[in-house]
């Protein structure tokens, strides 16, 4: 991929890879999108239904085939990079971690039930994830891009800066 962006959920990794890849003239591919697709169901049903540890061998599947064969802007779900494998795969791939702190996951996504993983006090729930996975994000990327306060337009070009990209 040109670019993998990855962080926690509500970020906004689909709005800014699709505005990423619109610039750059390539194709955006999200592999919670392949899951959905492959799988005919939503991801919180896949949760409910199969549990999690079903959905996260799903996601390391779906991550290791976009990785192997996506050439364009690449976001991955929000628990990907728990996998040591699916870390293990990113190194020397440009990877760039979206942050977000609890406030703005708050205005951004309402921390409202429709997040299998934030059904039960999800202000709670979030901070708890985001201790647990902010290390590995940060392990994985090549940047860091805060999005607190940015449009997504604010971020795309912040992503381009931090990648010293130039646009056209």
């Amino acid at each position: 991929p040109a670019v993998v962006l990855v962080g926690p959920m509500g970020v906004g990794k689909s709005t800014v890879g699709a505005l990423l890849a619109e610039r750059l003239g390539r194709p955006y591919r999200d592999t919670d999108d392949d899951i959905v697709a492959e799988q005919g169901r939503a991801i919180a049903d896949i949760f409910v239904d199969a549990g999690e540890a079903a959905f996260r061998a799903l996601e390391k599947r779906a991550v290791a085939a976009a990785l192997a064969a996506h050439t364009g802007v690449l976001a991955l779900g929000g628990g990907a990079v728990l996998d040591a494998d699916t870390r293990a795969l990113l190194a020397g791939h440009r990877v760039v971690y979206l942050s977000m702190d609890a406030e703005e996951a708050a205005r951004r996504t309402g921390l409202n039930a429709a997040r299998p993983l934030l059904a039960i006090n999800p202000r709670k729930r979030w901070r708890e994830l985001m201790e647990a996975r902010r290390h590995l994000y940060e392990e994985v990327a090549t940047a860091v891009v805060a999005t607190d306060g940015r449009t997504p337009e604010e971020v795309a070009r912040a992503v381009f800066d931090a990648l010293e990209w130039k646009e056209a």
